[in-house]
């Protein structure tokens, strides 16, 4: 894949398209994908993050804002989300806030590393069985990681939008 191909939603649609076809595997996914961002970004916060200042901010007991690797990464997603389609992205933007948000609250739990990795292992070995059983192929992870982690929650969300009528030419293209 080519650096510009990474910036092409065409590609990106098309190659994501390929691989979610069957709709119990999209359903798993619509589930499991913002799961294992959850999950991802609770335990990206135990990250060594000394290059941030340390900035914490509590808007209230389940939101919660801290400048760590999990923050900056959910930034650079919502960013590159962004330049693929800026009116999805921005309608993404409050779920992303939210996941992050609470994700970074969580993670103040002692015990939040075991239940994150519990609830993200789950996740994954469904998307496996989904892949397996419903979808008979290998995941994209297989062929395009950049795909599998970076863009899966930005098409989940763009899957309830077509299902909501968002461009319809768009998602025609590419089923």
């Amino acid at each position: 894949m080519y650096l510009a191909d990474i910036f092409d939603i065409n590609k990106q649609f098309t190659f994501y398209g390929v691989y979610h076809r069957n709709p119990i595997n999209v359903a798993i996914h619509m589930v499991c994908v913002p799961m294992i961002l959850w999950t991802g970004l609770v335990m990206g916060t135990n990250l060594p993050s000394t290059m941030f200042p340390p900035i914490h901010i509590v808007f209230n007991d389940y939101l919660a804002f801290d400048l760590n690797w999990a923050s900056v990464v959910a930034g650079a997603f919502l960013f590159y989300y962004y330049t693929l389609e800026p009116l999805a992205a921005l309608m993404y933007t409050p779920e992303m806030a939210l996941i992050t948000l609470s994700a970074l609250k969580f993670a103040h739990r002692p015990d939040h590393m075991a239940i994150a990795g519990g609830f993200h292992a789950f996740a994954w070995i469904a998307q496996f069985i989904g892949h397996g059983f419903a979808e008979k192929r290998a995941p994209a992870l297989i062929d395009n990681i950049l795909g599998a982690a970076v863009l899966a929650p930005f098409f989940v969300h763009l899957e309830l939008l077509y299902k909501l009528g968002y461009r319809p030419e768009l998602h025609k293209r590419y089923q």
